[in-house]
């Protein structure tokens, strides 16, 4: 449901707005590339759903499909690229250190809309090359800070062509894991945990999501084929207008052969060993990888202090939804 705060008021022009969201997806993309050595590629819309590419997300999410008849096969519009970016990174010859970042659209006709969601998903999916050796916390705590520090060098400059946006970002993250936060507060939801903790530390990782914790039940769903539950998390931030958290990113360093299996055994899903996909890698055919996803039209939100994510994007709203926000005073893209 969408609630736009008493007294809220852009702190840009439509036209300010437009620009500025130009500068962040080309500033915030090179920084991003400097920073964990990435070369742009381009990806596919959609898949063919029989190769296991697609991103089943938390399992229960419908994919956008449709005939192809000058192919002889459905097509199915991308959840995310998690898998796709791996077999790129083989295909494409890539080594170990180096990775690829690409521009993801979605269509997410499942999703509930408020202020943060939206039917249309906008993200950089990126994917990188490592060793073994790599695969461990600490290494993932580094590319968080180097992702955070980009984040908050392109509200650098942003600041300098918009000098009036009066953004604040925390440059310092905390982390935290999912039983951690689980263990400080075992009365309340996750979602209520990760609002009070990032309350106070303002930029915060969340690590270990898609296992079951102590409770018996994860702090949030993930797909049991990409993300190792052990060694990924959330990028969340502060979102002073509407104080409440903001999620920019989900990543985490990818299922060797060996996570792959127990997951999928944990989650019911070891029928997927047959598909292509799951097959490669099993047969450790594919490199071992870390990657995510961040939110383009998030981090626009972020950086501009913006109420709704249709201030934006473009996308299609509920009636209730245009009234509120043209009640008070926010366009919609």
């Amino acid at each position: 449901m969408t609630t736009i705060p008493e007294g809220y008021v852009s702190a840009l022009s439509l036209y300010d707005t437009q620009k500025a969201i130009g500068l962040i997806k080309n500033v915030f993309q090179v920084k991003l590339c400097a920073a964990l050595h990435l070369k742009r590629v381009t990806a596919p819309l959609f898949v063919d759903p029989a190769t296991g590419l697609n991103d089943d997300l938390n399992g229960v999410e419908r994919p956008v499909g449709f005939d192809i008849p000058a192919v002889g096969i459905d097509g199915q519009v991308v959840h995310s690229l998690a898998k796709w970016k791996r077999l790129a990174l083989k295909d494409y010859g890539f080594y170990v250190g180096n990775g690829l970042v690409t521009d993801m659209n979605a269509i997410r006709r499942d999703e509930e809309l408020d202020n943060l969601h939206s039917v249309y998903v906008d993200q950089w999916d990126w994917e990188k090359v490592i060793d073994s050796e790599s695969r461990n916390i600490g290494f993932l705590r580094e590319t968080v800070a180097r992702i955070v520090s980009a984040i908050c060098g392109t509200l650098d400059e942003l600041q300098w062509q918009l000098p009036d946006l009066p953004t604040d970002l925390c440059r310092e993250v905390t982390f935290i894991t999912a039983q951690g936060l689980e263990d400080m507060w075992p009365e309340l939801s996750p979602k209520e945990r990760e609002q009070r903790f990032t309350r106070e530390h303002k930029t915060v990782f969340i690590e270990g999501i898609g296992g079951r914790l102590k409770s018996g039940a994860p702090h949030d769903g993930r797909a049991p084929d990409y993300d190792d539950w052990e060694l990924n998390g959330d990028l969340l931030f502060w979102h002073e207008p509407l104080g409440c958290v903001l999620e920019i990113s989900s990543m985490g360093i990818r299922v060797d052969a060996e996570s792959l299996s127990r997951q999928l055994k944990e989650s019911g899903c070891e029928s997927r060993r047959e598909l292509p996909f799951h097959k490669l890698l099993l047969d450790g055919g594919l490199p071992l990888t870390i990657g995510g996803g961040i939110g383009q039209s998030r981090l626009c939100m972020l950086l501009l202090g913006k109420a709704h994510i249709g201030e934006v994007q473009a996308s299609l709203w509920d009636g209730e939804t245009r009234e509120k926000c043209r009640a008070a005073g926010v366009v919609l893209l």
